[in-house]
């Protein structure tokens, strides 16, 4: 890029020497069986616990697209970015269960409660979800955030970004991408925040940018009837996509796992929850930002989704350009390490051993290290399908989130509540809102052509339909339980709230202290506000 220095450049260097160091040093230590593989020996502190969540989340085209949305809409999508109370449930109400449980995976978790079936679906479906949304949006926005930056060739940039993350996360394993991250996050937050700071200062400060914004990008609160953001639908229905995301999702729960019991893994979700507070501030008001410079003629912006990198080459000072394109390349390399080992631990345990449940432990490693391989090639196999994928088409494949999460949110939520649900409830529940919310999908492409019911169904508001397929989920999940045959002791004993032993419950209460309790509180406190701050 012309804008960038030497500076600029010593800076990214700085970055990179500092990322391998850390690579080298996991790499370099033994990964002897599964749990240091895929678990970093379940050994992890609080501090790279919560770290590596937020970097696992925060993706290139995250930081981009926030920043965009904030430059067209203001600040509706913050509902999202508040989604730190429910970072706190996985800490709090699950990680308990899980951890109690020993596994390794969500599929392997629903196997417990469950029955194999549940395992094979939830694998399945998780696999594939992820190579056709995870790993080709990652990779595609990455070669275009490489290709903005560094003024290189698309594919040329998409390469090296996944060849790069691909040797360390084959090497290390998730000692190597959970320590990577907690460095990612820092450098993320501290040039993301610079942005912030100075567009505020070149502004004239907080009032004037309300100001010129208007109180229309400062409202959070739609109607019920508005088309893309009603407040109902982010609210309620934002709220169940994010608790499938964030405590049932194996690219989430994972962090947690490491962790080297529930004391730090419960910390590490609230440090992660504080940290997911900061884009609503270093990525979307950038965006509020760069429109109301684009008002006082300070700033030339030719779509909202280079809102950011805007800001970032006109405004920002030589040094901190290299500081906030670091942080950039940060949270592309962090999202595809963390979408590379889930799949390789959701491929190596939840298929290969179950296939072969006797392979020896330093075979399940090398036969991960052959998964991720494989992923990373799958990644840039499905660069040119990405490259044709027309924009209505990848909104639509962002949206499925909305489709898939319903069924298991409800499964997960009900499983862990209540001890009577059983396996034929659980997999009706997952096959079924699987196929009603594909065939929401599907009509939603054909919806021109339809009417009555049918273009009811595949026109409601996305988040509104999700709302709608839960409440049918939770219908499904109870009516079958309750019709077929109770779960065996086996299915519920310390995995439901209403089978917990006395020895497990004082576990429970000897896992945490009034510290955690006030940080959580914070925490909501803090979410709290910022809903009562934002309301035009």
């Amino acid at each position: 890029m012309t804008n960038f220095t030497t500076l600029d450049w010593i800076v990214i260097g700085v970055y990179f020497t500092a990322l391998f160091a850390v690579a080298i040093w996991a790499i370099t230590r033994k990964q002897k069986d599964t749990s240091d593989y895929f678990l970093a020996g379940r050994n992890v502190g609080w501090f790279v616990v919560g770290a590596s969540i937020f970097a696992s989340n925060i993706g290139s085209e995250h930081v981009v697209g926030l920043a965009g949305t904030g430059f067209k809409s203001g600040m509706p999508m913050a509902h999202f970015e508040l989604h730190a109370w429910i970072v706190l449930l996985l800490g709090w109400l699950f990680l308990p269960f899980y951890a109690r449980s020993g596994v390794f995976t969500m599929p392997e978790f629903l196997e417990r409660r469950f029955n194999s079936q549940a395992r094979w679906y939830l694998s399945i479906i998780s696999l594939v979800g992820y190579v056709l949304t995870k790993i080709s949006v990652t990779v595609y926005a990455g070669g275009i955030v490489i290709t903005t930056l560094l003024g290189i060739d698309f594919w040329l940039g998409a390469l090296i970004t996944v060849v790069l993350t691909g040797i360390y996360t084959v090497l290390g394993g998730m000692r190597a991408v959970v320590y990577t991250e907690a460095i990612q996050a820092m450098i993320l937050i501290i040039g993301a925040a610079s942005v912030t700071f100075i567009g505020l200062h070149e502004i004239g400060g907080w009032g004037q940018l309300r100001e010129l914004a208007g109180s229309e990008h400062f409202n959070m609160w739609r109607p019920m009837t508005d088309p893309e953001f009603p407040w109902t639908g982010l609210l309620i229905g934002g709220s169940i996509v994010g608790i499938w995301y964030w405590c049932t999702d194996q690219y989430i729960v994972q962090r947690v796992l490491t962790a080297r019991n529930v004391t730090e893994g419960r910390r590490g979700a609230i440090f992660g929850g504080l940290l997911k507070l900061s884009p609503v501030f270093i990525f979307l008001v950038p965006g509020i930002i760069a429109y109301a410079m684009t008002k006082t003629g300070q700033l030339e912006v030719e779509s909202s989704d280079q809102a950011f990198a805007a800001i970032m080459t006109q405004v920002l000072p030589s040094g901190l350009r290299g500081l906030v394109a670091a942080g950039l390349l940060a949270a592309l390399m962090s999202s595809l390490a963390s979408v590379f080992n889930s799949c390789s631990t959701l491929f190596t345990i939840d298929v290969y051993k179950k296939l072969y449940p006797k392979t020896p432990e330093a075979r399940l490693v090398n036969i991960g290290r052959i998964a991720t391989v494989i992923i990373v090639f799958l990644g840039i196999a499905w660069i040119p399908v990405m490259q044709r994928i027309s924009g209505v088409l990848y909104e639509y494949l962002q949206s499925v989130q909305s489709y898939i999460a319903p069924p298991i949110t409800a499964t997960f939520l009900l499983g862990i509540f209540w001890k009577r649900i059983n396996a034929k409830g659980a997999m009706a529940t997952l096959v079924g809102g699987f196929f009603l919310g594909m065939s929401r999908l599907v009509l939603e492409l054909m919806k021109d052509d339809l009417s009555g019911i049918l273009h009811t169904w595949a026109t409601i508001n996305f988040l509104h339909f999700c709302i709608l397929l839960f409440v049918i989920s939770v219908i499904i999940c109870i009516t079958v339980s309750l019709l077929t045959e109770k779960p065996s002791e086996e299915q519920i004993v310390g995995l439901t709230f209403g089978s917990l032993t006395p020895e497990q419950k004082a576990a429970n209460k000897a896992s945490y202290t009034w510290v955690d309790i006030a940080a959580s509180l914070v925490v909501i406190a803090i979410v709290i506000g910022i809903l009562t701050y934002f309301t035009g």
